[in-house]
């Protein structure tokens, strides 16, 4: 759900109870009110309209349908509603009033009528002028408007009205950083990591003051406090950029929270991500290897096929991306990152089937659209090229590759008219070189080749070091005629890393160059390279052989229920498939705990989860040294200890996971495991 309704939810808690104020209490406004806080968009139109249509004149109900609408983008909508409710809602409710005003001003934020939206949040203030949270959401406009004066100007008023509210210092740090005052800024937030030692922001928001100021070292112990506190996403990303800098001192702390918490993973999945952003892919392999037998996550999956297809091994990174789909079938970006896999390693047809899964669930964005085209570009599929560039060029006008390519397609169908008008659309749309242009290739089919080698040129001088420059320099010269030239860029984009060889089979671009013995020497020599870096990527490898294991297990209430140990403690877990992990009731955990089962250093730490009928649950993360599981032992299983003494004992994935294909025959009642065992190592 979008931040704003959230906030809106919170308001409502917050002036829930005011004084002396008769507010409606009606059965649909109510249940209205109830669906926002559930989070519920559609159930709470549903009953808010119903209010409306028995006291038309019902500001508040009002106020909450421009919540909804404006959370839902209709804009139009959430206005007028907005509108009624200020008009409507008596003058003496004054927090509701500023309510109004407010969710107005988010509206005009919307529709990017920025003075608008300050006015109805001065409106709001004058309404609520003690209240601290109107003042920082007028400051928060002023912020992204870059009138920082007047941010720190509320941020003030803020800590005049509430000392130890820490958001007046943030916003006032923010602005410092803006404006690069990173000693002002320091000082900002040195005093909210005192106010609130727990407050992670303080130290991530720090820790980009001490980067301003080139003091890494320092830097690096604010971020790696942030992420120690609630895993912060500011902390995470400055971490990648503070490793471009200090890389050394970065990965040794790293390493040190790894050693000093050996049952998060978390550590080491930060270690796989500096590398990987560093392009040091088989380090990153490693750190993300172990994080995954730690916790199997289709993230960690993800970023460990990433990091094969990145040095070329797209076997193995195709057997992770389905790994991740596999623990989490709803995120259909793996499903592209999986089609991008099967064109890189020549299965265009097969790419083309796995886009149309994404474009069948995401049909109104444009990039399914023209990475399906591309493929069908490159795979000589003319008039199923043109129908997706038209698509994505339908959905995203300024989109100027989708241009290219349709125009590309005309070309080859000899519809120069219609060629040259999506040529001349890329060079309107696409005037300033760099990484992703494509306008050299659009003056080149105009017959403009001194302006397509000028803009390249540029393009390389910007990025000299990106191996795809090269590359494209390389297609541009072979469609100019330049062989010799052609040749020498495609050499130093392979000698700079550019590995997609599948791909340079398939792009029609360098037919020119592709038979010539060069060229053929270039890529039997490259690929060979690549080749042998992806065999030696392990120092040792394993063989295994497939065995299955038959595990009986009962039916109760419906459920299959399954016989484990847990560090020698026999249990009966429902069999789940729908479970990230495995899950105890605090029932189970404290009996553990006091009988030695546990210990204090299996904790982890907390994290909240969903029930099966929905409810959130606070939980305690441990690790299970060890679980047999029908004669499988399996160490170092996360799970997660339900504060609820009603939980069900589940078995999820980060058991699941780790096992082969699984089969539940209800005849005979046993679940059956196919799976790999290691029975040799070879070195």
């Amino acid at each position: 759900m979008k931040r704003y309704l959230i906030l809106a939810m919170l308001f409502c808690c917050s002036i829930a109870f005011a004084q002396n104020i008769k507010r409606p209490d009606s059965y649909n406004y109510s249940r209205g009110v109830e669906a926002i806080q559930n989070n519920n968009a559609e159930e709470a139109l549903e009953y808010l309209n119903k209010e409306l249509e028995e006291n038309p004149d019902n500001g508040y109900a009002l106020a909450w349908i421009a919540v909804v609408r404006n959370y839902q983008e209709e804009y139009g909508r959430a206005l007028t509603a907005a509108d009624l409710a200020i008009k409507h809602i008596p003058r003496k409710d004054k927090e509701y009033k500023a309510f109004a005003y407010i969710v107005r001003a988010e509206v005009y934020v919307g529709l990017g009528e920025n003075e608008k939206a300050l006015a109805d949040f001065t409106s709001a203030v004058k309404e609520t002028p003690d209240d601290a949270n109107v003042y920082e959401k007028r400051a928060d406009l002023y912020y992204y408007m870059e009138k920082y004066d007047l941010a720190d100007k509320d941020y003030q008023k803020i800590i005049s009205i509430d000392p130890g509210n820490v958001m007046g210092y943030m916003g006032i740090g923010r602005n410092a950083n803006a404006e690069k005052r990173y000693e002002d800024a320091i000082e900002q937030f040195s005093y909210v990591t005192k106010l609130a030692s727990d407050y992670s922001s303080g130290y991530s928001f720090r820790a980009e003051s001490l980067i301003g100021l080139k003091k890494y070292d320092e830097a690096i112990d604010d971020i790696i406090h942030a992420l120690d506190i609630d895993y912060d996403n500011k902390a995470f990303y400055l971490m990648q950029d503070v490793a471009d800098s200090a890389m050394v001192p970065l990965v040794a702390k790293l390493k040190i929270q790894s050693t000093k918490n050996p049952n998060n993973d978390y550590w080491l999945y930060c270690l796989g991500a500096v590398y990987e952003n560093k392009g040091a892919y088989k380090k990153a392999i490693t750190y993300y290897t172990d994080c995954q037998k730690k916790n199997p996550s289709s993230v960690t999956s993800c970023r460990i096929s990433n990091c094969y297809s990145e040095i070329g091994d797209y076997a193995s990174a195709l057997q992770h991306i389905d790994n991740a789909i596999a623990l989490d079938s709803t995120d259909y970006d793996n499903v592209m990152a999986k089609a991008d896999i099967l064109y890189e390693s020549g299965e265009a047809k097969a790419a083309i089937l796995e886009l149309s899964k994404y474009v069948a669930h995401y049909p109104e964005y444009y990039g399914g659209y023209y990475r399906r085209g591309w493929y069908k570009d490159n795979s000589s599929d003319v008039d199923g090229a043109i129908e997706d560039y038209t698509m994505a060029i339908v959905l995203q006008p300024d989109y100027a590759y989708a241009y290219l390519g349709r125009g590309d397609m005309y070309a080859l169908k000899g519809d120069k008219k219609s060629a040259e008008a999506d040529y001349k659309k890329v060079i309107e749309l696409d005037t300033i070189p760099g990484n992703s242009s494509c306008t050299q290739y659009a003056y080149l089919e105009l017959g403009q080749k001194e302006k397509a080698v000028e803009f390249m040129n540029n393009v390389i001088e910007k990025d000299p070091d990106d191996a795809g420059n090269y590359y494209d320099a390389a297609c541009l010269h072979s469609r100019m005629g330049e062989l010799d030239k052609s040749i020498e860029f495609l050499q130093t984009a392979l000698e700079k890393g550019f590995c997609r060889f599948s791909h340079l089979e398939m792009d029609d671009d360098l037919d020119a160059i592709r038979e010539l013995p060069k060229y053929k020497e270039l890529i039997r020599h490259y690929k060979s390279i690549f080749e042998t870096e992806i065999e030696d990527k392990m120092q040792a490898t394993s063989v295994y052989e497939e065995q299955t294991v038959e595990i009986p297990f009962s039916k109760e209430d419906g459920v299959c229920k399954v016989k484990c140990t847990i560090n020698n403690l026999p249990l009966y877990f429902v069999f789940d498939t729908g479970a990230s992990d495995v899950s105890l009731s605090s029932v189970e955990a404290t009996f553990m705990m006091k009988n030695g089962y546990l210990k204090s250093s299996d904790v982890i730490g907390k994290q909240n989860y969903m029930m099966a009928n929905g409810e959130i649950s606070a939980g305690t993360v441990i690790n299970l040294r060890n679980v047999n599981f029908g004669g499988l032992d399996l160490d170092n299983i996360r799970a997660s200890v339900v504060h609820n003494q009603t939980a069900p004992l589940l078995l999820g994935q980060s058991i699941l996971g780790r096992l082969g294909s699984i089969e539940i025959d209800n005849a005979k009642r046993v679940l059956r495991i196919t799976y790999k065992k290691k029975v040799e190592e070879c070195k």
